[in-house]
């Protein structure tokens, strides 16, 4: 096989691999000119660009002989099948009020041909109501899906890991509301779909697990198999699970900002703004009691059963490649 420009693209980061229809026009372009009958396949790959986004790519590899075309493309092909961390079929929801209602286009327009090209089948539920996606978890047969894709901001996702995990609890007949109770690992990821072009919106999940905000980088982290652990708390009060979290919990202040711009949503980002003014000049005042345990050692895992702190597996990760970075270029790392 040969290309005209020399490329080199992991099997880790192809999307998709199809054959290629040469038109006549093609066929002629150059040296092509010189074969009888050329046959080509087209690589879709990922294509890393400045500040963590992805975009999809491709490139076009032409072969003399039809047969050998064909090894590739069935090669290829299996190497992606046999890859289990990718995706085969999805659960997506989408939230289309969210993102100045662009929830359910931006899916349809940038990332439903994505999962097409890279033969991912997915079950599509347009939420009507707050924990529509919560609530259809309880109910749905999980077990034939890879993955649950939520298209919305980190209230979206908070609704979906919340109804995913209690649903985990519940088949495996744990109670929830025990806060002592060990919790079941859940073994189905999320991932998460940018859901509009809201600058005010914090984004948390996107930015902490993807780097960016933006549809397309998010779906194409889904399609190769991309998976970032995240520690989650239980809150519970007088023995009742309230929720579980994996960015932040408010309470006094900042809680009652969340309870009253949830009641004004429809003055979408600017109701944030709008309650924290009105919280701040109502002077209300909060009292609480917090307890902690201290960290057993400096070092862990997203995977283990402690608590996040310094020196987690990414820190350690991300130090070693720089460390390894430095060890290239011959510098002394500290």
């Amino acid at each position: 096989c040969v290309h005209a420009e020399n490329c080199f693209v992991p099997t880790s980061e192809i999307i998709a691999v199809e054959e290629t229809e040469l038109s006549k026009k093609q066929r002629n372009i150059g040296k092509w000119q010189k074969m009888a009958k050329p046959h080509a396949f087209t690589v879709y790959y990922v294509k890393k660009a400045r500040n963590h986004r992805w975009r999809c790519s491709d490139v076009t590899f032409w072969c003399v002989d039809e047969h050998l075309c064909n090894q590739w493309i069935q090669a290829l092909k299996e190497l992606l099948e046999m890859d289990k961390s990718r995706p085969k079929h999805l659960l997506v929801y989408i939230n289309p009020y969210g993102g100045k209602r662009q929830g359910k286009r931006i899916y349809e327009q940038k990332v439903a041909p994505l999962f097409s090209l890279a033969s991912i089948s997915t079950d599509v539920v347009i939420t009507e109501h707050a924990n529509h996606a919560k609530d259809n978890l309880f109910e749905v047969n999980i077990n034939k899906y890879d993955g649950v894709v939520c298209v919305g901001g980190d209230g979206m996702f908070s609704e979906v890991m919340n109804g995913l995990i209690g649903r985990m609890q519940k088949d495996s007949g744990i109670d929830q509301n025990n806060p002592k109770a060990p919790l079941v690992q859940c073994s189905i990821r999320i991932g998460i779909i940018k859901k509009g072009l809201t600058f005010r919106s914090t984004d948390c999940i996107c930015y902490s697990t993807v780097g960016i905000s933006d549809p397309v980088t998010s779906a194409l982290h889904i399609i190769v198999g991309d998976c970032q652990p995240l520690d989650v708390c239980a809150v519970h009060h007088n023995n009742m699970l309230l929720k579980y979290s994996v960015s932040l919990l408010g309470y006094g202040f900042y809680g009652d900002i969340l309870k009253d711009s949830e009641k004004k949503r429809w003055m979408g980002p600017m109701r944030y703004e709008y309650s924290g003014v009105k919280t701040f000049l109502s002077h209300q005042y909060y009292e609480g009691t917090i307890s902690f345990q201290p960290a057993k050692h400096a070092l862990g895992s997203p995977r283990d059963k402690d608590s996040c702190r310094t020196g987690c597996y990414i820190c350690k990760k991300s130090e070693q490649q720089l460390a390894e970075h430095h060890k290239e270029r011959g510098l002394k790392h500290e």
